[in-house]
């Protein structure tokens, strides 16, 4: 996926280069910001098969999927994309409930499954 998402962005970076449109840049921005997530994610990932040893390093790598969220969610207009931010948000707040209740092997596949439909999403062509 980040292979993807890399060359996702070096092609809208080229684009946007050569024509310099509003859209392009949008895409450009959407893609990076699904990186973003996608390294969020697997930061999640690592600190959930090591919660019980350091449970803090699941709310920073919430944290981190949140405050990119937000960014997606302030550049976006496109219906697919926006569902696809909500279910990741509904996600990170269900494992964040649960983190909270004292679950230390919290369920992230709806967040890894949203932050692939954002990949998706973002990824030009």
């Amino acid at each position: 996926m980040k292979s993807r998402l890399a060359l996702a962005v070096a092609t809208a970076a080229a684009l946007t280069t050569l024509v310099g449109c509003g859209a392009l840049d949008k895409a450009m921005d959407c893609v990076a910001t699904a990186d973003a997530i996608a390294t969020s994610v697997d930061r999640l990932q690592q600190a959930a098969s090591s919660a019980s040893n350091d449970p803090t390093q699941l709310n920073e790598a919430l944290n981190d999927i949140s405050t990119e969220l937000d960014k997606l969610q302030d550049t976006t207009d496109n219906a697919d994309l926006s569902k696809a931010v909500d279910d990741l948000t509904k996600g990170v707040e269900s494992v964040r409930t649960a983190v909270k209740e004292g679950d230390t092997t919290p369920d992230i596949k709806p967040i890894t499954d949203a932050a692939t439909e954002i990949g998706k999403v973002c990824t030009p062509g």
